[in-house]
């Protein structure tokens, strides 16, 4: 008897619809955060059907497109669930409208019409300007040298690269913990 489309599929279930060894997909967990079954006693996993769509397009940009997990990663990160579920369930016309509605939410503002607010300084959450790969005014010019030691201020730069730092060092602290 096969299961309606929208029940919740055991790992073993997955495994063998996506042809993947199990521990794949527990690795999966452990590096894709949006890849969350429900675990009941004993630990065992029921991946709802969005899990399952999303394992698709993840699965079809590593073993079919040759992406590695760190691209995949940037590729969630950059265009959401929405695009990798598109990919994996071969909509490319959802790919493309996804595309597009990135591509004009990229559109910078004018400085007139930028927001500026109360928590214009604050870094909560993803830094409001891309931080370069330069650490800490290392490579700069002398313009936006490193801070000099009588001021109290970091450029902004270099407080997202301080805020991206704690995120890693979270995340790797959240890693131990589960292990022990």
């Amino acid at each position: 008897m096969d299961k309606s489309p929208d029940a919740f599929r055991t790992i073993s279930e997955v495994a063998g619809d996506l042809d993947l060894p199990q521990h794949v997909l527990r690795f999966w967990e452990t590096r894709f955060n949006q890849i969350k079954p429900m675990k009941r006693g004993g630990g065992r996993r029921y991946y709802r059907p969005q899990d399952v769509e999303l394992i698709k397009g993840i699965r079809h940009m590593l073993y079919d497109q040759g992406y590695t997990i760190k691209g995949v990663q940037k590729l969630l990160r950059e265009n959401g669930n929405h695009f990798l579920v598109a990919i994996g369930s071969g909509d490319m016309a959802a790919v493309e409208a996804i595309s597009q509605r990135r591509q004009a939410d990229a559109v910078p503002l004018t400085q007139a019409a930028q927001p500026r607010g109360a928590d214009d300084e604050m870094l909560v959450g993803q830094p409001k300007v891309k931080p370069s790969r330069r650490f800490f005014g290392l490579g700069k010019g002398d313009e936006e040298g490193p801070v000099q030691p009588d001021t109290s201020k970091l450029s902004r730069d270099n407080r997202a690269l301080l805020q991206e730092a704690l995120f890693d060092l979270l995340e790797c602290k959240r890693l131990l913990d589960q292990v022990r």
